[in-house]
């Protein structure tokens, strides 16, 4: 069933959906009946005929038999007027924050065009004679990830030119759960535009209609939104992704840990890029006492990593077998502990940690030397706020 929502009858949207859709979500619990949105195209292929496309997309928006999106689109006379690729490009090969050029699929001629850097948000013109926007990534789940952003701008630039949006929609490696602190507006960001925690519990679906349902657009726009949902998805549940979703989140273990090693990348602590184990160790020339060596040096995901050829000192989390259900903070606050260097303070000078925290708090927090119980009791609050509103949006069985 395909899921069409405006917000006046959202509420009636869903309750027909859950009345009729059950033999869908809630019956399907053997794994082999799952589907993802992109694996549902007599969903929304029949939407499609007639019209002009643009697809957002890169290399993880593949059908189950490995088929990428694009190809299987044009296999089947969809027309397809440009491809709009987010950060690390179309084919996924980009550092974290390098500039992505525009340009041409070479495979199917379709014009390329870069959704990162100057150009975040599709233009009028680049929108112009396009009918619908279909969009398929592999998000990760977490707020500091910039496939929410991606698809924010999206739907408020189709949203301002008459242009629908449909999402396929995939699984969330972090759901099922909620934490961290919440973003606070004055640290609005490319890295955080919503008030929602680090890890905020929702498939990028659900995230489009919280965004739609809570007005978060500018000017309070709503975008004409279409959901394909999965087959037999369950948020508690995991499931095997398609393709690595950035090349520094290269498996399951790195995007286990992403939520909590992240917050290095506000600090003069290297999370590994530049090695073969990016976000599955963490360290830094100044934190001696800590047992684990590595020296990043560029590599296919960093050319110019962070701490180049400098010897670190930390932890080898890759053999870390817990699948974490909650934000750990013990790494961060051990190597603050053990950091020892006069001539730079821990956290970057540009302060890209808060941007990441959401606010100034938890940095202040870590100066402090309050403890992870105690830093985590100040977010419980602003999380059971945020629960209201993100169970308004939940489509799936938890």
């Amino acid at each position: 069933m395909v899921l069409r929502f405006k917000i006046k009858d959202l509420l009636l949207t869903v309750l027909i959906y859950f009345g009729l859709a059950q033999t869908g979500f809630a019956q399907n619990t053997d794994k082999h009946c799952f589907k993802t949105g992109a694996d549902r195209p007599e969903l929304y292929l029949p939407q499609l005929r007639n019209k002009n496309i643009a697809v957002v997309t890169n290399q993880t928006g593949r059908l189950a038999d490995g088929t990428f999106l694009i190809d299987f689109l044009v296999k089947n006379n969809v027309k397809i007027k440009s491809i709009f690729a987010p950060e690390h490009g179309f084919r996924g090969d980009a550092d974290a924050g390098e500039h992505v050029k525009n340009g041409t699929d070479s495979k199917t001629g379709i014009p390329v065009i870069s959704l990162y850097g100057s150009n975040k948000k599709p233009t009028p013109a680049q929108l112009k004679d396009v009918d619908l926007v279909l969009f398929d990534i592999q998000d990760v789940g977490v707020r500091f990830y910039t496939y929410i952003s991606t698809l924010t701008y999206l739907m408020e630039a189709a949203a301002e030119n008459g242009v629908e949006v449909m999402v396929l929609d995939r699984p969330n490696p972090h759901d099922g759960y909620i934490d961290g602190p919440i973003l606070k507006d004055k640290w609005k960001s490319f890295v955080g535009m919503h008030p929602v925690p680090v890890v905020y519990g929702l498939t990028i679906g659900e995230y489009g209609l919280m965004v739609n349902g809570e007005k978060w657009l500018q000017n309070g726009v709503e975008a004409k939104y279409t959901l394909i949902p999965m087959l037999g998805y369950h948020k508690t549940q995991r499931y095997q992704i398609s393709d690595k979703p950035s090349p520094n989140l290269p498996n399951d273990l790195s995007i286990n840990l992403y939520p909590s090693l992240c917050f290095f990348e506000g600090t003069q602590v290297s999370v590994g890029r530049g090695t073969d184990l990016p976000f599955q160790i963490y360290g830094s020339p100044w934190t001696k006492n800590l047992p684990y060596r590595f020296t990043p040096k560029p590599n296919f995901g960093a050319k110019d990593p962070f701490l180049n050829g400098k010897l670190c000192f930390g932890e080898d989390l890759s053999n870390e077998k817990r699948d974490l259900r909650e934000l750990n903070l013990s790494w961060l606050l051990k190597a603050y502990k053990n950091y020892k260097n006069p001539a730079q303070d821990f956290f970057l000078k540009n302060l890209f940690f808060d941007k990441l925290a959401g606010s100034d708090e938890l940095r202040k927090q870590v100066i402090a030397g309050k403890t992870e119980e105690e830093i985590r009791d100040s977010w419980k609050k602003d999380l059971e706020d945020y629960q209201k509103i993100r169970s308004k949006y939940i489509i799936y069985t938890d």
